[in-house]
Parts: structure tokens; C-alpha cells; sequence
């Protein structure tokens, strides 16, 4: 595969991934909040910025992009519904536009719910999807803009990738969403597998990120509304749809 991928650490719990093309040479970045790391980062490689990737336009996602633009007169990606609050963009896009990165190929994937403007990049070849803030680790983003129903509709459309696909979300949540998760699921052994080994990591105060579709499907409450324990756990009738009960789960999370 040509695509290679580093966390950067950034802010209290944000990761910015660093791309590389690792046939053709080219650098990226997904969802600068912070130029500084990103511009250390490089420096130490002697790596030039070609291509920044936006998800959507919180500033903790956005915060760099400027200052990386004015140094790297690099390109700019970023939906064209939110074209009007991203910054620096020199190329919008939509829901199943394709992408190149070097040599690796990259899919849009509109993903309203957190943001209305919110979108993923799917890189089918390396099995990578660089989705801020719509699904994390055992979670997903709250709904700051977007319904239940579309932000269910857009964890839908990702869970219909590859089940090896890697999972690059935006923060590092994932031990206290594997808190929440085991209150809905106590009997699910394994998120209780998983929970355990994300424990051992962070005390290591290594990442948890990426993650697996795989390892979402099994253990991510919020992907899992056709759990009958989840389901008695919040007290819900099994006739509701699955987007009721996602919003259930998603009330009950915001409220944890």
C-alpha cells in the first residue's frame, strides 16, 4: 500500500494525521487545528506540504490551515456546503467525488450529523478513512447541527466499507466512550476485550487510534442499535427503527 499515516498529537485530545505517498512523495495533512506541530513535524522529515484535507470547520480541525496555506502555498480540500466557513480552500468537493493523493486514490463521503457540512475522505486502495468527528472509537460526534436520522444515515454509509478498514477518527476518546459503551452492553465480551487492551494502552500512553471497522461493529454502541441488551438497557420497545434507537443511545451518551 502507498499510503503511509502518523498521528500528531495536538491540543488535549486531537490527532492530526500526517499522509505520506510513499510511491510518488507526496505530504499531507487531515484536520490541522494547530500549525505548529504539523510544521515541526515536517521540518524534522524535510517534507513539503502538498495537499490539506478539512472534514469539517470546527476550530480545534481548521485552526492551521491558514498559516500551512501562506507557508506551503499547498492545496486546500474541504466541502463545498461549507465552503463559506472553511478557510484557505482551493478545491470543494462532494459526496462521491474521487480524489488523488500521489498514487492513492481518495472517495468523498458526505457525513452531515456532528456539522451539516461534514464529510469523510475513504482511501479504498490502503484501506484508510479519515473521518473527524462522525465516528471515533466506541463513539461517534454529538449532534451539534445535523438529526439523529442523518447522522445514523451517514454511520450507515461507513459501515458499509471493508471490515479491515483502519478508522483514523479526530480524538482520543476512546476509553471513556468504552466506559459508556459497557454500561449499554455489560455482557458484551468483546467490548469488554477491547475496553481492557485500551486501558493497558493509554496507561502505556500509547494511541488508540486507528481502530477497525471490525472492531466498531462489534463494540460501538452506537452501531449496534439491533442489540437486544442495549435495547433493554435504555427500556426501548424493539419495534423502534434503528435511528430511534441511535438517537436513544446518543441522548443517553450526551447525558453520561
Amino acid at each position: 500500500m502507498a499510503l503511509a499515516v502518523e498521528l500528531i498529537p495536538a491540543f488535549q485530545d486531537n490527532y492530526i494525521f500526517l499522509l505520506h505517498d510513499q510511491e510518488g512523495g507526496a505530504v499531507a495533512v487531515v484536520d490541522p487545528g494547530d500549525a505548529h506541530p504539523v510544521q515541526k513535524a515536517l521540518d524534522q522529515r524535510e517534507w513539503k506540504l502538498d495537499q490539506i484535507f478539512i472534514t469539517h470547520h470546527h476550530p480545534d480541525h481548521i485552526g492551521g490551515v491558514q498559516k500551512l496555506r501562506d507557508h506551503y502555498s499547498c492545496q486546500v480540500i474541504g466541502a463545498d456546503k461549507d465552503k463559506h466557513r472553511l478557510p484557505g480552500l482551493t478545491l470543494t468537493v462532494r459526496e462521491g467525488d474521487q480524489l488523488l493523493f500521489g498514487k492513492s486514490e481518495c472517495q468523498v463521503i458526505e457525513v452531515p450529523g456532528h456539522t451539516l457540512g461534514h464529510v469523510a475522505y475513504w482511501f479504498k486502495e490502503d484501506r484508510s478513512l479519515f473521518c473527524g468527528d462522525t465516528l471515533f472509537a466506541m463513539g461517534c460526534g454529538r449532534l451539534f447541527e445535523g438529526t439523529a436520522e442523518q447522522m445514523w444515515e451517514s454511520l450507515s454509509k461507513l459501515s458499509t466499507l471493508p471490515r479491515n478498514t483502519q478508522v483514523f477518527c479526530a480524538h482520543e476518546y476512546t476509553q471513556a466512550n468504552g466506559e459508556f459503551a459497557t454500561s449499554l452492553e455489560p455482557q458484551n465480551t468483546a467490548l469488554l476485550e477491547r475496553l481492557k487492551l485500551v486501558e493497558e494502552s493509554r496507561k502505556k500512553g500509547e494511541p488508540t487510534i486507528p481502530t477497525t471497522l471490525e472492531w466498531e461493529l462489534l463494540t460501538n454502541p452506537f452501531l449496534r442499535p439491533k442489540s437486544e441488551e442495549i435495547q433493554r438497557q435504555l427500556g426501548l420497545s424493539p419495534d423502534l427503527e434503528d435511528w430511534q434507537v441511535f438517537a436513544e443511545v446518543r441522548k443517553h451518551k450526551d447525558h453520561f
